[in-house]
């Protein structure tokens, strides 16, 4: 299954056009941090279509965090150098806004330390004592395998 879920600060404010049978697109470029502190920002069209395409364009603008639910696509560019360049495209499907970059600006992720530990919490204490596991039977003996005669 495809499916992508990208929190991204949006770069270019949202362009709304048409098709020729009048379905809305909006197209907006959207950047998000490096995996690690000394990474690139990378920075992908996200596009959304019909209804969804007339709200990113009210509702997005330039410096805006979102969250981006949709799927990634590839297209084909014709390159005026003569050749064709492939480039990531994210197909939206819903848009979650985070608020404005001037409350706080997107950093990479930060490392965990060294020692840090991803086990999970220890259950809570029960209030009441939990009842000892039955002891488990001994098996049965059984009587002398010959395992030379299992045909293979």
């Amino acid at each position: 299954m495809n499916s992508c879920i990208l929190m991204a600060e949006i770069v270019k404010d949202p362009e709304l056009r048409y098709t020729p049978d009048q379905l809305p697109i909006a197209e907006m470029l959207v950047q998000f941090p490096g995996q690690r502190p000394e990474d690139p920002s990378a920075t992908i069209k996200a596009v959304g279509f019909g209804n969804l395409a007339s709200e990113i364009q009210q509702s997005c603008r330039q410096g805006d965090r979102v969250i981006l639910e949709g799927r990634l696509t590839m297209t084909t560019i014709d390159r005026p150098e003569g050749f064709k360049e492939k480039r990531a495209e994210l197909r939206v499907s819903k848009v979650h806004s985070l608020g404005s970059l001037t409350s706080a600006p997107m950093t990479a992720p930060v490392a965990p330390p060294a020692n840090a530990s991803y086990r999970s919490a220890p259950p809570p204490a029960a209030s009441a004592p939990r009842p000892a596991p039955a002891p488990v039977p001994a098996p049965a003996p059984t009587a002398d395998i010959d395992y030379d005669d299992i045909p293979f």
